[in-house]
């Protein structure tokens, strides 16, 4: 295994100041209270963004970006509290901001922010490499771990205990899967990219899906509160380690935990493709997500350090073809758009407001 370094974060005396939005490039109120960058969120862009930290404090001389692992909903939650130095200047992400984060955002007065994508990423589901081989169709993985099943024109709790249970060709072990919190991008994107395409498989779902997209999604996003699913928490390497220790268990979390780690865990295929490089970054895996982070434009050039991070994150060194992040298990980005999002890290052009 090769576990990531984790950064020594430091205590930081913040003081309260006005936090009145600087423009770019110009010094601001917020530049008395922290000497560092901040960034929070995603557990699966941690290890990239401390990365990056470590190389632009070598590079330039300065302290390190504090970089937190609070899960991308989190990371939204702190980043939309508030300008100013009390609150991150990145947060880091494992989807999209919602609408509901980015008006969160602008009513604390955190406005023109920045949306960068720096590569993909995909979600596996794996166990331990002595543990039994899985090929999991999507609506296998929504009949194993859905709370309630379709039964009739109605509803019911899923008692399923064993996934033979379920398919008669998957591997006779109990369901038994670690995987991400509620607060995790990658619990939304495993509930958006694998549960809601299995779910729309089963013609009772597909249905409702028609009739009332709310109550289909209300459906397929809610997993099974018994033991069948346990919220492990936001450290993907945790998950990892419990597989090690829980051969009969599977877990969900980011392929570049899974990279790091083949020497312990091996992934199930999903729809018949296995989760690689190759298949993620051409879209062929059906449960692939892009990553990305977003800055505070009023932050750049009153936080120190703040435009040579976002420029380092986005440099051709780090998130290019065969950049060192590439070799963290970042998939990166296509030439076009990777020269887009360089782009827009330069120009630091503000996002729209999303649509939901």
């Amino acid at each position: 295994m090769k576990p990531y370094a984790y950064l020594a974060i430091a205590a930081v005396a913040l003081s309260a100041c006005g936090q009145q939005a600087a423009k770019d490039g110009a010094k601001g109120p917020s530049a008395s209270g922290r000497d560092q960058v901040w960034a929070a969120g995603s557990s699966t862009v941690f290890p990239f963004a401390t990365r990056v930290a470590e190389n632009v404090a070598k590079t330039t001389g300065g302290r390190a970006a504090k970089v937190e692992s609070l899960g991308t909903g989190g990371g939204f939650k702190l980043f939309c509290s508030g300008a100013g130095a009390n609150f991150p200047d990145v947060a880091n992400a494992s989807r999209p901001i919602k609408k509901s984060e980015y008006d969160q955002c602008v009513a604390n007065g955190v406005t023109d922010i920045v949306e960068i994508k720096i590569g993909y990423d995909g979600i596996v589901i794996a166990n331990a490499k002595n543990g039994p081989t899985f090929d999991f169709k999507l609506d296998q993985v929504y009949r194993g771990l859905a709370a309630e099943l379709p039964k009739g024109a109605a509803f019911e709790k899923n008692t399923l205990k064993n996934w033979k249970d379920v398919d008669a060709g998957l591997p006779a072990q109990a369901i038994l899967v670690y995987g991400p919190p509620p607060t995790s991008g990658t619990r939304d994107a495993f509930s958006e990219l694998a549960l809601e395409k299995g779910a729309r498989k089963l013609a009772e779902l597909d249905a409702l899906h028609g009739k009332d997209e709310d109550a289909f999604k209300a459906k397929a996003h809610t997993i099974r509160g018994d033991s069948a699913w346990v919220d492990a928490g936001e450290n993907d390497n945790a998950i990892v380690q419990t597989l090690t220790k829980t051969p009969n268990a599977l877990g969900v979390f980011g392929y570049s935990f899974l990279e790091n780690n083949m020497d312990s865990v091996k992934a199930a295929k999903i729809d018949g493709v296995a989760p690689t490089f190759e298949t993620i970054s051409n879209g062929t895996y059906p449960v692939s997500r892009s990553l990305y982070i977003y800055v505070k434009k009023a932050n750049v050039g009153v936080t120190p350090g703040l435009r040579e991070f976002v420029n380092a994150f986005v440099s051709d060194a780090a998130t290019g073809k065969g950049g060192y992040l590439q070799q963290r298990g970042l998939i990166p980005l296509s030439g076009e758009d990777h020269v887009a999002q360089k782009a827009a890290a330069t120009n630091l052009t503000p996002m729209a407001a999303p649509a939901k």
